[in-house]
């Protein structure tokens, strides 16, 4: 067995190892970070993180803060918050939470002292402007503007103190904001910029890397990638600003569960690995549905990719796309309903590929016929079979059609009589 010394491997370095080469010290890429994440280097420690499922701890005198109270600290949290942070770049500190929703909104009531506004994109993840409205007695104002238009959004941050979050690729239209320029309006108006990473995660998308003071993550989705915990985070430089996360978490109650922890940890081990599979599933994917008779758009950043796409995503476009079908909702309802592998359920990011057509959601900024699909790691050739036969698919006539056809069809009868 090599000596090893270090004691973990956090999404930095390793400390330092004893042996024949010399590697003290060296830098690893975030993938290999991720595939080590968490892991014990002493002796006889397991590779996989135990779970610390306690509430409370032996405790007298001072306050540990670290063993003082289930709320205020977990070791499988910090597990997470260091893969986390080891991907989106050196100096950058995560907090997790128990959703992205949470994350959400401790990331909004740290930001709302002092400030009037939010400047939300139009086409975002509806969720997120809903929690912002619900918090306007507590904070700033939920405010649209096209992140593609950046007079707009100039505009936007002058009308009175904001925040401007962004979300790029949006969900569901797929649309790229220029990062580097709307940090710049940012800057200029003294807007803390905030990017909703979720669908490109930092393996393919770095945020903080483009003037963003923070960046917010639902681990539901594609970082853990399995469609069996719920999570978020907020990734950030900014240490105040991590310190006033934490507080909100511990104050609000929004934190992770242990096993929830280990969940998150265990998916990101395989992200690597997940999202450049999924990424070229869904570029095959998007490139069929772009020469099918029945699909009147295609949204996919990578199907014609825009400078600021491929200045932000030089790895790959994501597992996301959506598109839209001729005829109404009961026709792209029944393409969701006619496949057998892709399975119709929301969310996004998971191994097995799913659809719906998302304007059933209430609230929804989505055309009737839009389908969402998240493209899973299944082969591609698979996906494009079943997804072509589920295109074939037809409503089911109501009963009142047939009694329209029926009628239509005995007085054709009648004029041969």
């Amino acid at each position: 067995m090599d000596d090893v010394t270090s004691t973990t491997f956090d999404g930095g370095r390793r400390d330092a190892v004893a042996g024949t080469g010399d590697n003290r010290g060296m830098d690893f890429s975030a993938e290999a970070r991720l595939a080590h994440a968490g892991t014990e280097r002493t002796a006889g420690a397991p590779l996989a993180p135990p779970l610390l499922a306690a509430s409370t701890y032996v405790s007298q005198g001072e306050p540990d803060p670290e063993r003082g109270y289930g709320r205020m600290a977990n070791p499988g949290w910090t597990a997470v918050e260091k893969a986390l942070a080891a991907i989106e770049g050196p100096g950058a500190v995560a907090v997790s939470f128990a959703s992205g929703q949470a994350a959400s909104m401790a990331l909004m009531l740290s930001l709302a002292a002092g400030r009037s506004r939010i400047v939300f994109p139009p086409d975002g993840y509806y969720n997120t402007r809903a929690l912002a409205d619900r918090l306007r007695p507590h904070g700033a104002e939920a405010v649209v503007a096209d992140q593609l238009d950046l007079a707009a959004v100039g505009q936007a941050l002058r009308a009175g103190p904001s925040v401007l979050w962004a979300e790029t690729p949006t969900n569901p239209l797929l649309r790229v904001a220029d990062l580097s320029a709307l940090g710049e309006l940012a800057a200029a108006t003294a807007a803390p910029f905030v990017v909703d990473n979720t669908v490109a995660t930092a393996l393919l998308q770095k945020p903080l890397e483009f003037g963003a003071l923070a960046s917010m993550y639902s681990l539901t989705k594609a970082i853990s990638g399995h469609s069996d915990v719920l999570g978020g985070a907020v990734v950030t430089r900014d240490e105040d600003l991590a310190r006033d996360l934490r507080d909100w978490r511990t104050a609000g109650g929004g934190i992770p569960g242990p096993f929830e922890s280990w969940l998150v940890l265990r998916g990101m081990k395989t992200l690597d690995l997940r999202i450049t599979r999924q990424s070229e599933n869904a570029s095959r994917i998007a490139d069929f549905l772009a020469a099918h008779p029945r699909v009147t758009a295609v949204h996919y950043p990578g199907l014609r990719p825009s400078a600021a796409a491929k200045a932000q995503m030089p790895r790959g476009f994501g597992p996301l796309l959506s598109f839209e079908l001729a005829g109404a909702a009961a026709d792209a309802d029944a393409v969701v309903a006619a496949a057998q592998l892709v399975v119709a359920a929301t969310s996004l990011g998971g191994v097995e590929s799913s659809w719906e057509r998302r304007a059933r959601w209430a609230g929804e900024t989505a055309p009737e016929t839009l389908i969402r699909l998240s493209a899973g790691i299944e082969p591609v050739e698979d996906l494009l079979a079943d997804i072509g036969a589920a295109l074939n698919a037809k409503p089911e006539p109501r009963a009142t059609d047939l009694g329209a056809a029926s009628y239509a069809l005995l007085a054709v009868i009648a004029s041969l009589a």
